[in-house]
């Protein structure tokens, strides 16, 4: 009976759905029964799919029939798995508007004992804006171990850009320890600015 089967499997359901937010890894529960009946060969198949959707964990149920030479072989799986929380291909950089704020980020990174990147760009500069999507793109390789940042140096006060002691743009900076300690003057390739900011990262995480 296939709606009874369903009500047993619910239950192993509700089971799992409390081990999905304990489990890292894929899963699989796997039961089968066995029995035997004299019957004429033939071949007959069932199949019972349910699919629900709880955070990141599916379950599906499949029910398989097989009759053939005076045996019948049932096979009931229930699948537990949890799709893999892969790492974002982007993360978006964070504003700094202010001498207060980057205060603060700072003192953020000084607890978390991280790193942060700070890129100082401006609206009318090609560059800046050609490599700010591709430091977002290396900011998901760095994702929870350092956080990047970005200053519109015509849209904040001075004060800040002297903070900064900028002079160029695009300017990419590492602070750590509330000081600056490493920059690159993006005026080169694009690749080749990425490649370097990826080398001062690796130095200080």
């Amino acid at each position: 009976n296939i709606s009874s089967d369903i009500s047993s499997f619910e239950k192993i359901k509700r089971t799992h759905k409390r081990m999905a937010a304990l489990a890292s890894n894929p899963q699989m529960l796997t039961r089968q029964g066995h029995s035997s009946y004299k019957k004429e060969q033939f071949w007959k198949k069932e199949s019972l799919s349910l699919e629900k959707k709880c955070g990141f964990c599916c379950v599906k149920v499949y029910n398989y029939e097989k009759l053939g030479r005076s045996q019948v072989e049932k096979e009931w799986r229930l699948e537990a798995f949890w799709s893999n929380v892969s790492q974002p291909e982007t993360v978006e950089m964070v504003p700094i508007n202010d001498v207060d704020e980057l205060e603060a980020v700072l003192s953020e990174a000084r607890n978390l004992s991280q790193p942060i990147i700070i890129e100082w760009m401006a609206s009318w500069c090609r560059k800046c804006i050609y490599l700010k999507p591709k430091l977002e793109k290396l900011a998901a390789e760095y994702n929870n171990r350092t956080k990047f940042y970005y200053v519109d140096v015509n849209k904040v006060p001075q004060t800040l850009v002297k903070r900064g002691n900028i002079s160029k743009m695009p300017t990419i900076q590492l602070w750590k320890e509330g000081e600056m300690q490493e920059e690159v003057i993006g005026g080169h390739k694009g690749w080749l600015v990425i490649e370097e900011v990826r080398e001062l990262i690796n130095k200080y995480v």
